[in-house]
């Protein structure tokens, strides 16, 4: 166990004490992020908190890693270059969506064809497990940009994507190190280690921000634990760690960045317009709208992914396709309840608004009449 606590140990380290120095340097040479009608925040802040998240995983999976047992660790570090090098340009001179997703495309091609990152069925879902080799390589393809996307569309108030990263590395680093995979083991507490050095920083009040390279890189990060994750249990025999409904537990694991994809995705189609169009249909727009703090809504959010992330591991055994549509529709009614409370409080604020205006009004009418006359 020392190898992955060190891992854990010297990717904190490196990012808590980089990071300091990447703000004084994004102050000094005015690479920040200029407030927005979207943004939460009121001030210009540095959003290169990626690369020193990116350093501090390379570094540390490097140091530690045994490269003897994860011969294809330098397919997954040339892909995740690759989503840095991208990130990095869009955080400084921001790209049109369609280029971001050719590299993305290109470094998820790396991981499938070189690194086998790759599904080879569907475990039990719909009742089929193997698939042909090419349906393999598009639903691959399919699951690692849709959840290098569903990161990024997360970070969008003070924490959470970080909290929410963290959150799955442990709980994903947790199940590889009682499988005795220390290599993913190894990864898992490297992005954690390096995520929550980061967040000593993001925290209200935000002093940087991760940026497309963070969330980038943190988002292909998790695809390939994921895909791991599904993909172990069908190696493993009479292990009392097999999960029957692996997919099914992994779509829990990551019920928060999906779900909010899935869901904007469709309200933006629906209306007409991108579904890479940004707007303010978030779910975490919707806590903020409601009232609470950043710090409030990502405790909420990541409470709540917490308490599906315990569901989806009690109740394994009841099958894939039971657990993915007690998950997603449990997230539907979280989420219209959400959307109700906000409407309510927003009723409210409008019925003292309208009560307290006529007040002003009587209270301002001497006034204007004196000086009329």
């Amino acid at each position: 166990m020392s190898d992955p606590i060190l891992a854990f140990i010297t990717a904190f380290t490196l990012v808590y004490f980089a990071i300091p120095s990447i703000i004084h340097v994004a102050r000094k040479k005015h690479l920040m992020d200029e407030p927005h009608d979207r943004g939460a925040h009121a001030e210009s802040v540095p959003t290169l908190g990626g690369v020193a998240i990116f350093a501090g995983v390379l570094f540390s999976v490097v140091m530690w890693t045994p490269f003897q047992v994860f011969t294809d660790l330098q397919y997954i570090l040339c892909a995740f270059i690759i989503l840095f090098l991208i990130g990095v340009k869009d955080d400084l001179d921001p790209m049109m969506p369609w280029k971001k997703i050719i590299g993305q495309v290109i470094a998820a091609s790396i991981l499938i064809f070189k690194a086998n990152i790759m599904f080879t069925g569907l475990h039990g879902v719909f009742g089929v497990e193997e698939l042909p080799y090419w349906l393999c390589v598009l639903f691959t393809m399919f699951t690692i940009l849709v959840i290098i996307n569903a990161f990024n569309l997360i970070d969008g108030i003070n924490g959470l994507s970080g909290s929410t990263m963290v959150l799955i590395c442990v709980t994903l680093g947790a199940w590889f190190y009682t499988v005795d995979r220390m290599e993913l083991t190894i990864l898992a507490l490297s992005l954690a280690g390096a995520t929550i050095g980061f967040l000593r920083y993001n925290f209200t009040p935000a002093r940087i921000f991760m940026g497309d390279t963070g969330s980038l890189f943190l988002g292909a990060s998790c695809s390939v634990l994921i895909i791991q994750f599904v993909e172990l249990q069908g190696s493993m025999v009479d292990s009392r760690f097999i999960l029957h409904s692996a997919p099914a537990v992994a779509i829990g694991i990551l019920i928060l960045p999906l779900f909010d994809t899935l869901r904007v995705f469709i309200i933006r189609i629906s209306k007409g317009r991108s579904p890479f169009q940004p707007d303010r249909n978030h779910i975490h727009h919707l806590v903020i709208d409601a009232g609470f703090s950043h710090m409030q809504a990502t405790g909420i959010l990541v409470l709540t992914n917490i308490v599906f992330i315990l569901m989806v591991l009690t109740l394994d055994a009841i099958g894939s396709i039971p657990l993915i549509l007690l998950s997603m529709g449990l997230a539907m009614i979280l989420t219209n309840s959400l959307h109700q409370y906000r409407q309510r409080k927003q009723r409210r604020n409008d019925a003292v608004e309208e009560e307290v205006q006529p007040v002003l009004i009587e209270e301002e009418s001497p006034t204007e009449a004196h000086e009329y006359h």
